[in-house]
C-alpha cells in the first residue's frame, strides 16, 4: 500500500511529461512549452494535475472543435517510399536524366572517335603530309 504513495504520482508524472512533449507549441494554454515541463517536472504532484487540468488546449468531437470524421479517417501517417507516388517520380526522373547523360557522353565520345578517323583518313589521302609529318616535303 505504501508503494500506491510512490508509484501512482510518478506515473501521472511520466505521463504528463510524455503527454506535455507530444503536444504541439500551438496546443499549449498560458504558458510556453518549456515551462510546463518544468512545472511538471518540479511540482511533482500539483505539476502533472495543473497540466492535464490546464495546459493543454483539449478537443473533444462533442463540442465540433476536433476533427471531423473526414478528417480522422483521412490517411495522415508516414508513407513507405514504395507507396509514395511522388517518391517513384522522382526515381524515375533521376533514371532518366543519368540515361540522358550517359547518351550524351556516349555520343561525345562516338563524335571524338569519328573526328580521329577522318583525320587520319584526310592525313592518308594527302600522302602524310600533315602538321605533324617530320619528313620533308620532296619536290
Amino acid at each position: 500500500m505504501r508503494a500506491l504513495l510512490f508509484i501512482v504520482p510518478l506515473a501521472l508524472t511520466i505521463y504528463a511529461f510524455i503527454d506535455c512533449l507530444n503536444t504541439s507549441e500551438e496546443d499549449t494554454k498560458h504558458l510556453p512549452k518549456i515551462a510546463w515541463v518544468f512545472i511538471i517536472l518540479l511540482f511533482w504532484i500539483v505539476g502533472p494535475v495543473v497540466w492535464l487540468v490546464a495546459g493543454k488546449a483539449r478537443r473533444n468531437a462533442a463540442t465540433g472543435t476536433g476533427p471531423s470524421s473526414w478528417q480522422r479517417g483521412r490517411r495522415q501517417q508516414w508513407v513507405a517510399p514504395d507507396d509514395n507516388p511522388d517518391f517513384l517520380k522522382s526515381l524515375k526522373d533521376d533514371k532518366d536524366a543519368r540515361k540522358a547523360e550517359s547518351e550524351a557522353e556516349s555520343e561525345a565520345e562516338s563524335r571524338k572517335a569519328e573526328k580521329a578517323e577522318d583525320e587520319e583518313e584526310l592525313k592518308r589521302r594527302n600522302g602524310g603530309s600533315g602538321p605533324d609529318d617530320k619528313t620533308p616535303p620532296t619536290s
